[in-house]
């Protein structure tokens, strides 16, 4: 068998991935979930969800005020007043979004 011919006080590091990747692989799983969802309830239902755009922001709209305040808190940009500002305007509009949302996810359910 052949042997590993590298230096033994030579070790590949592991550099873990940086916060902001972290929080959108975050929000990319929370879309993956809801994707899977939305493709599997025809084959148990046998009717397509419809109505679903807004209530499909508001994960985003999330996701988007806490990656500006994990880049503040990690790298400084942008600065604390506009990463504040901006979390907070992401975070109401989705609050203001959700309730549409609801309605057009609950417009589906209607007999």
């Amino acid at each position: 068998m052949p042997e590993d011919r590298r230096d033994p006080q030579e070790k590949e590091g592991f550099t873990p991935s940086s916060p902001v990747k972290r929080t959108l692989a975050w929000i990319g799983l929370v879309y993956m979930v809801i994707l899977v969802a939305m493709t599997t309830y025809p084959y148990f239902t046998g009717a397509g969800l419809g109505n679903l755009g807004p209530i499909l922001t508001v994960p985003g709209l999330i996701g988007l005020g806490i990656l500006v305040l994990v880049s503040w808190k990690s790298a400084g940009r942008p600065g604390k007043v506009p990463a504040i500002a901006l979390a907070a305007l992401c975070w109401l509009l989705a609050l203001a979004t959700l309730p549409i949302g609801i309605a057009g996810l609950m417009s589906n359910f209607r007999g």
